[in-house]
């Protein structure tokens, strides 16, 4: 996985932390906008949330992050 989509997903699980709780759950579409400005770096993130670690469509963000760290 590129640094900068590790980066991003440790800013975006800290920032849900902070401001819904430690119970969070996202998906792997969180951590980018609603149009698909960068179709490569979705499919990676797809890629590793889904094949990699078959993760469920929602998981806690405690969880992706301890992964990504």
């Amino acid at each position: 996985m590129r640094t900068v989509l590790k980066k991003k997903i440790i800013e975006v699980c800290n920032r849900k932390i902070e401001q819904k709780g430690s119970n969070v759950g996202l998906s792997f579409y969180a951590f980018f906008a609603n149009k698909n400005d960068d179709p490569e770096l979705l499919m990676e993130a797809a890629t590793w949330w889904i094949m990699e670690h078959k993760l469920d469509h929602f998981e806690k963000a405690i969880k992706i992050k301890e992964l990504v760290e």
